[in-house]
């Protein structure tokens, strides 16, 4: 899946979350939605790997579900970067972390788009 699929389907999941869950995520509009997907991209091009590889052994010895909490930390700097995009908590940011996983593995292991 490309970068720009990847994108499309990060914005369809934070607008997805926005009207699922209005108390824990919160973004102003399809436009912060999409800042903050390519903020994210971003981040998660050249933040992401080196935290990976810093907490490795954190990461197998819980099996990889570290992973998720590295993916919460992407998506709380995304939001300090980006003011349109907000989490009401830590645990908001680990749910949609878990979510967005989710769906993109669902989206590519299925090559829906």
């Amino acid at each position: 899946m490309s970068l720009i699929q990847r994108i499309i389907v990060n914005v369809l999941t934070f607008i997805s979350l926005t009207v699922l869950f209005p108390s824990m995520v919160h973004v102003e509009s399809l436009w912060y939605a999409i800042l903050a997907a390519f903020v994210l991209a971003f981040l998660n091009m050249f933040i992401a790997p080196i935290l990976n590889l810093l907490t490795l052994p954190l990461t197998l010895l819980t099996f990889g579900l570290f992973s998720f909490i590295i993916n919460a930390g992407m998506l709380e700097l995304t939001s300090f970067f980006v003011s349109g995009i907000q989490f009401s908590s830590f645990w908001s940011a680990l749910l949609t972390a878990f979510v967005l996983s989710l769906v993109n593995g669902v989206v590519i292991k299925n090559n829906m788009i």
